[in-house]
């Protein structure tokens, strides 16, 4: 018997393919995943958080370094759940972020979703598009590329 495939990733899934942790772990959740093909995450912006003490102080707003870093986060659990890499150490790394133009602004109480696409996969290195929403308002959009530092077997 076969197993379902993963259409989800829930945060103990995200933690055993991504290293990230608090205060850098950026996605709370990620759906609909369609392996080799494209997912949807979930970032819950809280008052919380530390950058907003600097960013700004008084008018909150998520650095948009961060909506790109959730994105590529979201992209690399589609690469972990492709990969079946839980528990295997998969290290991603950011080679290019191309065409990231910022909409809207991501404040305290949003709900972030962040749609991935693959344009290019399979090997090391994978291409993606990614667009932030909330409230089907776009907030920022993206192409970036990242390798994968795959473990040795």
């Amino acid at each position: 018997m076969t197993s379902a495939p993963v259409t989800e990733a829930d945060i103990q899934l995200i933690q055993r393919i991504i290293p990230h942790r608090y205060p850098f772990l950026l996605i709370d959740r990620v759906t609909r995943i369609v392996a080799n093909e494209s997912a949807v995450g979930i970032k819950n912006v809280t008052f919380n958080e530390p950058h907003f003490q600097g960013h700004f102080p008084g008018a909150p707003i998520m650095p948009g370094v961060t909506v790109v870093e959730a994105m590529a986060q979201t992209a690399a659990v589609l690469v972990g759940v492709t990969l079946d890499m839980a528990d295997k150490d998969l290290l991603v790394y950011f080679m290019a972020i191309d065409k990231c133009k910022f909409r809207r602004k991501v404040v305290p109480g949003d709900v972030l979703e962040l749609h991935i696409t693959v344009k290019r996969g399979g090997s090391k290195v994978w291409k993606f598009a990614g667009v932030a929403t909330v409230e089907g308002e776009m907030a920022a959009e993206a192409e970036f590329t990242a390798m994968m530092d795959l473990p040795k077997e």
